[in-house]
């Protein structure tokens, strides 16, 4: 897979959102036995990439079942994880709740962009098997 985003051709952007969709769409939900993609919690149209002089931008915005999904900021540390271990550095990533989808949007959206409070969830034993888990078979 890392050799389609190394190519620099402008026709392979498209080909590199299919990619990253590929990747997240297979993610299991924290509280459901579906996946995202059956959910309709991610879709293609929602996976964005883009260059940024040398490196590319991933954008994932993504809907939560329910205006006041518990577990969104999972949902979203899980889809920066499986990105994260699955693409080459040179990338940054962005992932956000779909404006409007969810109460506490803003805050998690800062949450689950921020190095630090990723890198200190990821420090929590349970967090860490519940994301293991939504990755499992994506």
């Amino acid at each position: 897979m890392s050799e389609a985003f190394e190519n620099d051709d402008n026709g392979d952007l498209k080909q590199m959102r299919e990619l990253v969709y590929d990747l997240i769409r297979g993610i299991i939900d924290p509280e459901k036995p579906e996946t995202l993609e059956e959910l309709n919690v991610v879709s293609e149209e929602d996976v964005s990439v883009s260059r940024l002089n040398k490196d590319y931008l991933i954008k994932v915005v993504f809907v939560p079942t329910v205006p006041h999904c518990s577990l969104a900021s999972l949902i979203g540390l899980s889809i920066r994880t499986k990105l994260e271990t699955s693409i080459p550095d040179k990338f940054k990533l962005d992932i956000f709740i779909k404006e409007g989808t969810h109460e506490t949007a803003d805050d998690i959206n800062k949450q689950i962009n921020d190095k630090e409070r990723i890198a200190a969830a990821m420090e929590n034993p349970n967090l860490q098997r519940i994301v293991n888990q939504c990755l499992e078979n994506s």
